[in-house]
Formats: structure tokens, sequence, C-alpha cells
């Protein structure tokens, strides 16, 4: 008999659990299982090691596009030809300029008609440059922003009496109170003996320390390859150009300069010193391999914050490259570095930077006496991040305060602003843990008047310094750098070759000029022996 069409169809069983896995993982479940064990247990032995991550991108640098070089009448830095420089700028410009400064500490560009060596170039933009030099324009009032009016600016205690030959910074003015050395600011080795310091006034366009852009107006316009000048105040700053050129002497990475009689709007001429201005174009050229150049701003810290790069961009400013460039470089050091221990940073510093360089930098800082490097209250230095080696070195930058210091300073003392003026004008001296409050080995102190105070900081510098392993590497450098700039008479054949071809103007008398030759002579000749004699102890 035939089955109803309405009969329910029986139910299907249900697969069993294990036959829901692909016949392949049932088979081999075991290689699985394992598997698994082990990735957990990788998981547990890795957490806490830190993991140095890589730029992944494109790191070939690109050139910087200068598609018009004025070549100009000479080398602007051939120091055996005169050089003239003049600058023409209108007076609604030149106003506008100061007043952005002097309401906001805004450096404004302006346009001028710049002329080099008879070579006329229209249309360069001109802006302020400086911090603590630009101090005559602030006043006591103004908007508090960095570098601006009302900052506060580097200022030594009220009442202080400064030690003979110091030279404050350059526009800096004494708190009400300050003693000055008998003859004022001019009779030590930075003032009319080297580098005569300058007052920035806005009477007066000459003394404004500026920097020229012949790129920012005119896209692609360079001047002898360069984009940018920078015109430093005061004169004729020897101390600063003997700085440059024993840097240079010593094979570290530097900026190139000449003096030039210079003049506004057809003012009286002066004696200036004309530096190139770390660009594109520079960056690209510092070393055989491709890198990434940045610039520390004053108000910078090198210290750790977070992994956002955004928390840095206000401190730290890529110079080359900057379109596909990154901080990351910046960043995944100052984690380690922060997490690091003494023995992990001896041990692994070399991983992140060039520990030769850095030797070599520091070492260098401490020969010239600079009172203001990486570690003083303008943080003036460059940081390279090499591509191929994927460690970072430290560049000099801004020496106006160099070679004017104490020049007993030993190679242990503390460098920074008075360092070595009886036990330091503004707590310098000798870095040991005495001297710094009972600092421990390692341990880097906090920086201090941070906002344009007078003491800076540098945890890198500082925990180099303090380590005993890595104190061989600095030692060697120095003594190598010392022959190099002091032992085989560098310093004073440069200083002969500056006596020569550093030229006279309506400011700079030859008699003036001869003064400043002989006071930096004598303070050559004092660091000479003083570090002969240091070595032999």
């Amino acid at each position: 008999m035939a089955e109803p069409d309405d009969v329910a169809p029986q139910p299907v069983p249900r697969k069993r659990l294990r036959h829901r896995l692909p016949r392949s993982w049932r088979q081999h479940w075991k290689l699985v299982a394992l598997l698994g064990v082990f990735s957990l247990a990788l998981l547990v032995t890795l957490k806490d090691v830190g993991i140095k991550p890589y730029i992944t991108g494109d790191v070939e640098i690109a050139a910087a596009d200068i598609t018009e070089d004025l070549a100009g009448t000479v080398d602007l830095f051939d120091a055996s030809v005169d050089h003239e420089v003049s600058i023409d700028i209108t007076d609604v410009e030149y106003d506008d300029m100061v007043e952005s400064y002097q309401k906001d500490g805004e450096k404004k560009w302006v346009t001028a008609t710049v002329t080099i060596d008879g070579t006329v170039i229209n249309d360069v933009a001109v802006r302020l440059k400086g911090n603590s030099t630009l101090m005559g324009l602030r006043g006591t009032g103004g908007a508090g922003g960095e570098g601006g009016p009302g900052r506060g600016g580097m200022q030594p205690p009220e009442g202080m009496e400064l030690p003979e030959g110091m030279q404050m910074p350059e526009g800096m003015e004494p708190p009400e109170g300050m003693e000055m050395p008998e003859g004022g600011m001019a009779g030590g080795p930075g003032g009319g003996g080297m580098g005569a310091m300058s007052q920035a006034s806005a009477d007066d366009p000459t003394s404004l320390p500026l920097l020229l852009s012949f790129n920012e107006n005119v896209e692609g316009r360079a001047y002898q390859g360069m984009t940018e000048i920078s015109v430093r105040p005061g004169s004729p700053v020897i101390n600063e150009a003997m700085a440059l050129s024993l840097t240079k002497a010593a094979d570290l990475p530097t900026q190139d300069y000449g003096y030039a009689v210079y003049s506004v709007n057809g003012s009286d001429t002066t004696t200036r010193l004309l530096l190139a201005h770390p660009d594109e174009n520079m960056a690209n050229n510092l070393f055989d391999s491709p890198g990434y150049l940045y610039k520390a701003d004053a108000s910078s810290q090198l210290a750790y914050v977070d992994d956002d790069q955004s928390s840095y961009s206000d401190q730290f400013k890529q110079i080359n490259s900057s379109d596909d460039g990154t901080l990351q470089p910046i960043i995944d050091f100052l984690k380690w570095m922060d997490e690091a221990d003494d023995e992990e940073f001896a041990a692994d510093l070399d991983e992140w930077v060039d520990v030769d360089s850095l030797a070599s930098y520091l070492a260098m800082q401490n020969l010239i006496v600079n009172g203001d490097d990486m570690g003083g209250p303008g943080q003036n230095y460059y940081l390279w991040y090499d591509l191929e080696s994927e460690r970072l070195s430290v560049i000099s930058w801004d020496l106006n305060l160099a070679m004017q210091g104490d020049a007993t300073l030993g190679p242990d003392d503390e460098t920074g602003m008075g360092a070595g003026m009886g036990g330091g004008m503004f707590g310098g001296g000798n870095r040991g843990a005495e001297d710094q409050g009972g600092a421990q080995e390692g341990v880097a102190p906090e920086r201090t008047q941070q906002a344009g105070g007078i003491r800076g900081g540098n945890a890198l510098k500082e925990r180099f310094l303090a380590s005993e392993d890595l104190k061989p590497v600095y030692t060697e450098a120095y003594w190598d750098l010392f022959d190099k700039v002091y032992g085989d008479g560098t310093a004073a054949e440069t200083l002969s070759t500056l006596a020569e071809t550093v030229p006279t103007s309506d400011s700079l008398s030859a008699e003036d000029l001869a003064t400043a030759i002989d006071t930096m002579s004598d303070w050559v000749n004092q660091r000479t022996s003083a570090l002969k004699k240091a070595r032999k102890e």
C-alpha cells in the first residue's frame, strides 16, 4: 500500500562537535594545540621586552628643489676678499616686522631688497631671529608667548654681581640692582675684547639679528646654494667665529660663516658675521648617508611625553623631507631612555645613538666652553637621524656664548651659563654628586627655570656624562680633539687668520679689532695651558 504524501520527514541527526572541525584539523590536532601553547608562552616571555620600531616608508630623501641659484660675484664665505651686504626696507615693512614682535612675539616675514657683493636681490623675505638677542625689543610688558615680550628671558638673580669677563647673552638686559664689572660688559673676553655685546634696538636696524630667506617669496630661489642666511648680532664676535672654525677643524659638522661690512637703508656701516642657516639643502649634504635633521626649540625638553607625535611638534622642527618624514625616531629613543635604568642606558645606548659622535660633541662643547649647548637655556642643538645606521647624532648650533667663559674649566666640569667661574655663576662647576645636590649616577636633574631661565638641562647629556661605563669614550674623544684644536696650534693659527680678514667698519675700528684679537689670544693661551696641566694630573 502506498504511503501518504503528508508523512513528516525524519529529523537528521546533528553532527558531533568534532565533526564540525575541518578534517585536516582533526587529523593534526596535536600540532595545532602545540602551536597555541608556544604562542602563549612567547607572548608571556616578550610582554616586557621593548621593541624598536623602524621606519617602513620610502626612505629616499628628496633633494631641495632649487630652480634659481644666484651665483653672485664672489663666494660669500671666501675670507680672502672683502664683502659688503646692505638691506633696503621700507618704513612700513620695517615697522610691521618690529611691531608684530612687540605685540605678541610673532617673527613676521616682511619684504626687502638685499645687495650682496654688488648682486641686487629683490623680494627677499626678512624676519627677526633669536630669543635673548631680542630682549631690547620686548620691554617689560606685552604678551608672554614663547620668545615674545614679557616672557622674562634669561635673567640672573636680582642683585647678583656679574664676574669679570663674563658676557651675558647678547641683547640681555640685567635686572635692577645687578652689579656690572668695571668698564661694563665691554671689558671681558666676550665684550669689547671679543664679542661686544649687542643691544637690539628698534631705533638701530643694524643691531637686530635677522634671518634672510631667498625662497620664502620666490619658490626655488637660492643664493650660492643657500636658501637662508643669518645675520648675527654684535661686532666683531671673534669668539663665535673661533668656535665655528675650531669645530670644523675638529671634523665635526657645523655651519659655514663669513664677515661682511653691513648696513641698512644707507646707515653707517658695521661689521657683521653671516652664517649659513641650516636648510633642506644643507641637511641633505651633512653626511654621506641619508637622514632627517631636526632642530630643537628653545623651550624643548629631550624627554618622553607619550607616543603622540603632536606632543613633540612644537619641540622639534624637521628641516628636510618634512612632508614625508616623521618625529618617530625621536619618540622611540626618548621612550627607551625614559624606561632604561643606568645599566641598560650604558649598555644599549649605542643601539640608539652614535656614541662616538655624542662623546665628540660633548667634548667639543667643553673645550670651547660653550655656555649654551644642548643642555643650556637656549637648547641650542640639532638632531640627525641616520636612516642607514638608524642612530641619532647631535650637531652644534649657535656658538655665540662659546670661548668667553672660564679658560680653566676642566674636562669633567659642567659647561653652562657661567660654568667654571668660581664654582659657577649660575650653579656651574664640577658635575659630581656634591655639586648637584647629591644627584645619583645616571639620574638627570630636572630643568630649572625652563621658561627662559639661566639653567637648562638635557637628560641625554647628563646621563652620558654621569655614566662611569661611558666615561672612557668621552675621555678619549676629549684629548683627541684637544690635540686637534689646541695642542697642535690650530686655535692660534685660526686667530691669526681672523686678525687679517675681519673687516673694519664705521662702528669697528682697527684698534677695537686688535683689542678683540689680543683678548682672544690671551684666552686661548690660558685654555691651552690649563688643559695641558689637567692632562698631566
